[in-house]
């Protein structure tokens, strides 16, 4: 269906289009009178009419000037500022889309540094591993080094590093882009905390316990969000603990939730540091261990899309992390 055009759609000025709609409104409202009346001064009609439209145009400018500065910014935007922000005063319409605009403004800013961000601590995050790969390879090749196991284990240890992070930022991919429904289900919580902790065993020099109340408790909920959750927890928990030391799984079914927690007996996570942690790419002040900082994000996320929330809770010594989801 093609859209009919306005009166005034060709007029690039709304000060003209003001001025002309002022002379439009003013010459049909004389015109009435002097069709009522039989005569009107012909001075005091231009005059009264050159008044207006000069008023108009006064007015105008001022009206107008919000939509200037607004075109300005757009153009800057386009060039990669955000800093500009309009000057939004009035409560009409004008003022509305400035606020709007502003919030647009910030909005895109953020997203911009979260971008650059991204490949900043991305590149960093590749470029150890890459770095320690072509190191080992560089010394088979040049026969530095023969190929014995704990040669190709250091090898192998840096491309899974690569995998994993591959893996999360896929992950991060589709979280962004929204694609990744939940399939709930039920299942017996003891058994998914189970299966992740043998998982977890097999790679990490510690001691891992569960307990759940009651055993035999089931659970609604996607079981492979929630595995990847409980394991990302883990591998956290681990990293950050003492070698030889204890990570406990603690769960408990209430009325209308389902508690897990993770404690380590790691140093621990300051107070300050207890919602970052949860940032992409973030580790507080903890030892990187050869994490990505992409794990804690990430469980976040799968939290979320069960309604749930998860929190760095007070713990002595170690870090206690506590996951809540509603129950159905």
């Amino acid at each position: 269906m093609k859209l009919l055009p306005r009166p005034l759609d060709r007029i690039r000025s709304i000060k003209l289009k003001l001025a002309i709609l002022m002379v439009a409104s003013g010459g049909i409202a004389f015109a009435f009178f002097n069709w009522q009346i039989g005569w009107l001064p012909p001075r005091t009609t231009i005059t009264a009419m050159v008044l207006a439209l000069v008023l108009s145009q006064v007015l105008a400018h001022g009206m107008t000037r919000p939509l200037r500065e607004m075109t300005a910014a757009a153009r800057a935007m386009a060039k990669g500022d955000y800093t500009r922000r309009i000057r939004a005063t009035t409560r009409d319409e004008v003022g509305s889309l400035a606020r709007a605009f502003n919030q647009m403004a910030g909005d895109l800013g953020d997203a911009d540094r979260q971008r650059r961000e991204l490949i900043a601590n991305v590149s960093h995050e590749l470029r150890t591993p890459i770095t320690a790969l072509n190191g080992v390879l560089e010394n088979l090749v040049d026969g530095v080094e023969d190929p014995d196991p704990a040669t190709l284990k250091t090898a192998l240890q840096q491309t899974e590093r690569l995998a994993t992070l591959v893996d999360e930022l896929l992950d991060l991919s589709r979280l962004d882009a929204g694609a990744i429904p939940l399939h709930k289900t039920s299942f017996p919580l003891a058994a998914l905390l189970t299966e992740a902790v043998s998982e977890a065993a097999l790679v990490r020099g510690v001691t891992f316990s569960v307990s759940v109340s009651p055993p035999d408790a089931i659970v609604t909920a996607d079981r492979g969000r929630l595995f990847q959750v409980v394991a990302n927890l883990l591998e956290n928990a681990a990293r950050h603990g003492p070698a030889g030391g204890e990570v406990r799984v603690l769960a408990e079914v209430r009325p209308g939730e389902v508690r897990v927690e993770v404690c380590d007996e790691g140093p621990g996570i300051a107070p300050a540091d207890r919602e970052r942690v949860f940032e992409r790419f973030t580790r507080g002040e903890r030892p990187s261990g050869g994490g990505t900082g992409l794990g804690l994000a990430i469980a976040r996320w799968a939290v979320d899309l069960h309604g749930g929330t998860i929190a760095v809770v007070d713990s002595s010594p170690g870090c206690r992390i506590r996951v809540s989801l509603p129950t159905g």
